[in-house]
């Protein structure tokens, strides 16, 4: 199938089967193309927590919107942002970059001056603005990749940050959730979008050309 028969095919799930569980070979797929996503300056300044443990995904339900879908999904995907820039985590991004590519580091000290120049002089919330925003290209090609592997998924941003960063221990990894992704199959009966009509608003409402 296309990629745009795919995404007709997705949907929301509203209710998991909980006997069902995504393969690690594809599970791995999804999370390659999450970690293949474009980011700024390809600082990659987020991280993806995999919580498959029972027990910490019924922690985690506290303050969720849809708690039965979380705890009833084979995999919760968790999007967490970097707190806040650093010169130490653009450098080590950087050395990286330098290393793998047999560059000398310091090879693009210019252009890792000028971004520190920048970060430095926000405030920590607008780092973090930037960061979050990062997140979602990653989230958005998870979705799609889980859509070609016939994997369900239900992205979510209804859930408590307070409690998913605690029980994860995210603050001391310098991290802050942003998003959720819970993967898994559909249960038919209980999903009401399985036999709805997927609905959107026509291309010439959709599209505005200048």
């Amino acid at each position: 199938m296309s990629l745009l028969e795919d995404l007709k095919w997705r949907h929301a799930v509203k209710a998991y089967d909980p006997a069902k569980k995504v393969s690690e070979q594809d599970l791995n797929k999804i999370l390659e193309a999450a970690r293949l996503a474009p980011t700024s300056s390809g600082l990659q300044p987020f991280r993806v927590i995999v919580v498959e443990n029972q027990e910490l995904k019924e922690k985690m339900v506290q303050g969720a919107l849809n708690p039965e879908v979380m705890r009833d999904s084979s995999h919760v995907l968790v999007f967490a942002a970097w707190d806040r820039y650093s010169d130490e985590k653009i450098d080590k991004v950087y050395d990286y970059h330098t290393d793998v590519r047999e560059l000398p580091r310091g090879r693009f000290g210019s252009y890792t001056d000028k971004l520190k120049e920048i970060y430095n002089a926000q405030t920590a919330d607008e780092n973090f603005s930037h960061t979050a925003r990062q997140t979602y290209i990653a989230l958005g090609l998870a979705m799609a990749q889980a859509a070609e592997l016939k994997i369900d998924s239900t992205p979510a941003e209804g859930f408590s940050n307070e409690v998913v960063d605690e029980i994860l221990g995210l603050k001391e990894l310098g991290l802050k959730s942003v998003s959720l992704l819970y993967l898994g199959y559909r249960d038919i009966e209980k999903d009401y979008l399985s036999h709805m009509k997927k609905v959107r608003i026509p291309m010439e409402e959709f599209i505005i050309q200048k």
